[in-house]
């Protein structure tokens, strides 16, 4: 009788374990919420353009088991946008209160951060939170080779079709400026939707849409491979991710940012197969990050 009742207390007290372990990881279809015990912090990312939360898994391996450092996750599915209009950002905002307030979430030490496209939308999104007073307030931000200047990436999808050394690259650029042109119009016969769309526009030095950042903690990843981008795209260093970001960076240090950080990794773009992809989650190292976001 004895060994039944400790059976029977063994299994409940399994079962309540597993039930509240079920409980910390929350699917919904625009995010999901994977919720640390003893949150020290909170970690937003938004994914790259055509991807989903199910590819930020896959790809963005310093993600695993974050949850036992304290870090609650919140990965997003805002994807197919490299901007956001300023009604988006509006929505955006009221959507993560509504999932902190939903899920009694400690808005505290938040980081947000963003791969490709989904840099673009983090920066947005950090900036307006910061200017509006909004309840959420990043404490860091990250983008990971970001196309910051949508200027300058209008004007590198064109060269790609001229060069037309890859078929990928060709096909993306044709794209792009198609989808450019329906929505901002020819940067080169109207420069001002470029200016408000762009987190930095370098041929203006548009400070708008990254002004109040310059007191948070700042990361920008690159990896400029320019033997790889030279053999694959036929691209000099002026026309990767890594220069709209190296120009953003001096505008946000003119600005006075202070802990602001510029990082050109070295052989980290690997894409999830182990192809050479310096475009990639990969350039950023996990236990650093750790380190950023807790200390």
């Amino acid at each position: 009788m004895i060994h039944t009742k400790r059976l029977v207390g063994g299994l409940f007290a399994f079962f309540f374990l597993v039930n509240c372990h079920a409980t910390e990881i929350i699917k919904e279809k625009q995010y999901e919420l994977n919720i640390a015990t003893k949150q020290k912090a909170v970690l937003i990312l938004f994914p790259c353009f055509p991807c989903n939360i199910e590819n930020t898994k896959n790809e963005a391996k310093f993600l695993k088991n974050l949850k036992a450092e304290g870090i609650t996750t919140l990965l997003l599915n805002y994807n197919l946008k490299l901007y956001l209009s300023e009604s988006e950002k509006k929505e955006y905002s009221l959507a993560l209160n509504s999932i902190f307030d939903r899920n009694k979430i400690a808005k505290q030490n938040i980081f947000i951060g963003g791969f490709s496209s989904g840099g673009n939308l983090a920066l947005l999104l950090s900036n307006y939170l910061i200017q509006t007073k909004n309840a959420i307030q990043p404490k860091g931000l990250f983008v990971i080779d970001s196309p910051l200047d949508l200027e300058r990436l209008y004007i590198g999808a064109q060269d790609d079709v001229k060069k037309n050394v890859s078929e990928e690259a060709v096909e993306e650029g044709n794209y792009l400026i198609q989808l450019l042109n329906n929505d901002l119009g020819n940067p080169r016969t109207n420069i001002e939707p470029y200016k408000k769309a762009s987190p930095y526009l370098i041929s203006c030095n548009s400070k708008e849409n990254i002004e109040y950042l310059k007191d948070i903690k700042i990361r920008f990843y690159c990896e400029p491979d320019l033997d790889w981008y030279l053999t694959n795209k036929n691209r000099t260093y002026e026309e990767l991710n890594a220069f709209h970001l190296e120009k953003a960076y001096d505008s946000l240090l003119n600005l006075g940012a202070k802990k602001i950080e510029f990082i050109k990794t070295s052989n980290r773009g690997f894409d999830a197969k182990g192809n050479k992809k310096p475009h990639s989650w990969n350039l950023v190292e996990r236990e650093d990050l750790i380190k950023w976001i807790l200390n």
